[in-house]
């Protein structure tokens, strides 16, 4: 049933409908309230006076019985995860060091195997056309771009992209990337990941003010496959005003990336369609693993209209053209979605389109309309979540379901949140369990948790043991 259909059915069950049947009915057709309540108040708009002051009404009261109040923006930069103070990698005696975007471009184009060029601290205006990363590193000797220190070097981008890659082998380091354009039509990427630029590594940068951070994608018939996402803060500081795509981490038809412990927050779009993705994986690629990120969809940036979905292997789906295979028979296969938190989206927190063979693992899930596997191409083995909300099967999606815990859709009507109400406060980012980690049912074998700690014989729903060992002494 399309999604129309489905808020239609809704609103007329709760109309028309006892509160017992009504509530099966609307587990039945799988609407969340937060998704119930902007349609309700849409459809009611331009009517009399009294019908709209109902609308609103119902809107806010259905919003109210499923989603946390805004708490204020949580302080996630105590945290673990993501962009650290502390550098990544290590000085390099023979670097290159520049201080100008002129010698900054020089160095980048006479840039051999085990060249790294160290940008002297201070601020560069990235303008009139992107840096080009287009000279080869090798396995054993990439070319690294760093900051000594991160907090020292800022990237002002005034166009469209801040730096391209298209060559293998590129490592960047201890960067902040800022979008500093006058229209969030003109800053998409902070980075450009295309062709044959397979192996690219980003850690520990800050980027914000961009639609798409971190695009990837094939060109000419190559694709960029075995990329490394690691330890980074994907943010923008208000909603971008654009109709274009709106997703921090954008990968599209390559394979075999690790996106791991970023933390990826406030991706609202205020444009055209208001749908935006924390980070997605799409286009025919296979092999991407997503593990150890918090993702948090509306930190500071609360109640903005629109949908948020935090991690999603197929996104909305591609254009043939754009696809690996020229079809996208599926748009992902063998992904993998591990030991993640995911947290305050108007939509599901995570979304497989068309996700074959898809493996999610040891996630929490909070405040947000819990897990969508979508279309007779998904297949998908759940085990160890803890999800605030449902997980759903719609549209002839396979899923092969064992040991979580979840709370049903009905709940939410009700305001009976028994998932969420395991932590201290987690509107504002207190992940304390009130009355210690729901322990799993089944054993578990091995892995490490959000948090870098290993897992125990017999450990917690959910993504992590101990949220305290996420923040920093």
């Amino acid at each position: 049933m399309r999604r129309g259909a489905r808020l239609a059915l809704a609103a007329v069950v709760l109309a028309g409908c006892g509160v017992a049947a009504g509530l099966f009915a609307l587990e039945r057709a799988g609407v969340m309230p937060r998704a119930l309540a902007p349609y309700i108040e849409k459809r009611s708009s331009g009517h009399n006076a009294v019908i709209v002051g109902a609308g609103q009404f119902a809107s806010r009261s259905l919003l109210a019985l499923d989603r946390d109040s805004p708490g204020g923006a949580p302080d996630l930069a105590a945290l673990t995860l993501g962009a650290q103070p502390q550098p990544a990698g290590s000085a390099n005696p023979d670097a290159a060091v520049v201080g100008d975007v002129a010698a900054l471009r020089a160095a980048m184009a006479a840039a051999t195997p085990g060249t790294t060029i160290t940008l002297a601290p201070g601020s560069y205006d990235i303008e009139n056309r992107a840096l080009e990363a287009s000279r080869p590193g090798s396995a054993q000797e990439p070319v690294v771009l760093r900051a000594a220190r991160p907090g020292t070097v800022t990237l002002r981008s005034n166009v469209p992209v801040a730096i391209r890659v298209n060559a293998p082998h590129w490592r960047f380091e201890n960067l902040t990337i800022d979008g500093a354009c006058a229209a969030d039509d003109d800053c998409e990427h902070a980075f450009q990941v295309t062709g044959a630029a397979s192996h690219f590594a980003a850690v520990n940068n800050t980027l914000q003010g961009f639609n798409a951070h971190v695009k990837i994608n094939g060109a000419g018939g190559r694709f960029p496959d075995h990329g490394l996402i690691e330890a980074n803060t994907l943010s923008n500081p208000a909603p971008r005003a654009t109709r274009r795509p709106v997703t921090p981490i954008d990968l599209v038809a390559a394979s075999d990336w690790t996106v791991r412990g970023n933390i990826i927050r406030d991706f609202v779009k205020a444009g055209g369609d208001r749908i935006s993705y924390g980070a997605f994986a799409k286009g025919g690629g296979s092999g991407n693993v997503f593990e150890r990120n918090l993702v948090w969809c509306e930190a500071a940036l609360a109640s903005v209209p629109g949908q948020r979905v935090g991690l999603s292997l197929g996104g909305g789906g591609t254009g043939k053209r754009y696809c690996r295979d020229g079809q996208c028979i599926t748009e992902q296969e063998r992904g993998v979605l591990r030991a993640n938190l995911i947290v305050g989206c108007s939509d599901v927190g995570i979304y497989l389109n068309r996700a074959a063979d898809s493996r999610i693992e040891d996630n929490t899930l909070v405040d947000t309309a819990g897990i969508d596997v979508r279309f007779a191409a998904s297949s998908a083995r759940l085990d160890g979540n803890l999800v605030d909300g449902p997980v759903r099967s719609r549209d002839g999606g396979l899923l092969h379901l064992g040991d979580n815990r979840d709370a049903a859709l009905w709940r939410s009507y009700v305001g009976w949140h028994p998932v969420r109400a395991l932590f201290a406060a987690p509107a504002v980012g207190d992940f304390r369990w009130t009355d210690g980690a729901p322990e799993r049912k089944q054993l578990r074998r091995d892995g490490v948790d959000l948090c870098g700690a290993a897992r125990d014989t017999v450990s917690a729903y959910g993504a992590f043991e101990d949220f305290g060992a996420c923040r920093r002494p």
